[in-house]
C-alpha cells in the first residue's frame, strides 16, 4: 500500500498529542464501558475489553477511571450510559471519502455535530453505503521500536497468526491483518514477549487520493472538527500526502 505510512504516522503522532491534551481520555473510557457492557467485565474472556483497557493504560488514563468504567459497563456500578455505535459516511475536500464512527447516547446530537463539522469544512454527509465500499475492515497492531522490536522479529512472531503486512512508520511498526485475526496477532506478540501500544479493528482504504498542501490543510481541519465532537470515536479517510505536504499543512 504505497504511501500509506505517511498519514498513518501523522495519525499516530496526532493521537499522542491528543492524549497529552486529555482529549482522548473520555473516548477511551467510553470504549471500555461499551466493551464491558457488550462482552462482560472479565478481561481474560473479553478481548475487546482487554484491548480497550490496554490502550487506555498506554495513554496514561488513571487506573481508578479504568476500573470504574469496567464496573459501570458490566453493571456493577450505577451511572453507565446506553451508548450505541453509528457509522456516518461523507466526503471531504477534493472528494476524499470519510468514514465517521460515533459512540453516542444521543443519536440526534451525534448526527447534528457530524453534519455541522462536515458542512463547515468543505465536506458533505453522504448516503449509507456510498463510501464504505472503498474501505475494508482490518486489524491493526502498533508496536513501538523502543522495546527493540525489528521488522524481522515481528514477522517471525506474527506471520503464522495472520499478519499480512508490517510497515515501518518511523517511531513504531504497524502490523495489518484481517479483522478476525488481530486478536491472535496480538496474542502471538505477547507470547513472543513483544510489547505493543495498541490493537484494534480499523478501516483501510482500497484507493487513495493524493493531496497538495491546501487540500491536506483542509482535510486535517475537517478531521480535527469531527474529532472535537465527544460522540465521534474514530475518523478514517482515503487521502494521502507526502511528508513535506503534511508538515507544511500542519505548520
Amino acid at each position: 500500500m504505497s504511501g500509506h505510512s505517511k498519514w498513518a504516522t501523522t495519525k499516530h503522532k496526532k493521537a499522542a498529542i491528543d492524549a497529552k491534551r486529555g482529549k482522548l481520555f473520555a473516548k477511551l473510557i467510553k470504549n471500555i464501558e461499551v466493551a464491558a457492557r457488550t462482552g462482560g467485565g472479565d478481561l481474560a474472556g473479553n478481548p475487546t475489553l482487554f484491548d480497550a483497557v490496554q490502550k487506555a493504560k498506554k495513554s496514561s488514563v488513571p487506573n481508578d477511571n479504568i476500573d470504574r468504567a469496567v464496573k459501570r459497563g458490566s453493571g456493577l456500578e450505577a451511572g453507565g450510559a446506553d451508548y450505541e455505535t453509528i457509522m456516518y459516511e461523507g466526503y471531504g475536500p477534493n472528494g476524499v471519502a470519510v468514514l465517521i464512527e460515533c459512540l453516542t447516547d444521543n443519536r440526534n446530537r451525534a448526527a447534528t455535530e457530524v453534519r455541522v463539522a462536515l458542512t463547515r469544512n468543505n465536506g458533505t454527509l453522504a448516503d449509507p453505503g456510498s463510501v464504505s465500499y472503498l474501505f475494508s475492515r482490518k486489524g491493526q497492531v502498533i508496536v513501538s521500536k523502543e522495546g527493540g522490536a525489528t521488522e524481522d522479529s515481528l514477522m517471525e512472531a506474527t506471520l503464522e497468526a495472520g499478519a499480512e503486512e508490517i510497515t515501518d512508520l518511523g517511531e513504531v511498526y504497524e502490523i495489518i491483518s484481517e479483522a478476525t485475526d488481530f486478536v491472535s496477532v496480538r496474542s502471538a506478540l505477547q507470547e513472543a514477549g513483544i510489547d505493543y501500544e495498541s490493537a484494534e479493528a480499523t478501516f483501510m482504504p482500497s484507493m487513495k487520493i493524493e493531496l497538495d498542501v491546501d487540500g491536506a490543510r483542509k482535510m486535517l481541519r475537517l478531521i480535527d472538527a469531527l474529532e472535537d465532537s465527544d460522540d465521534v470515536q474514530n475518523v478514517w479517510a482515503n487521502f494521502d500526502a507526502s511528508d513535506e505536504v503534511l508538515e507544511a499543512a500542519q505548520a
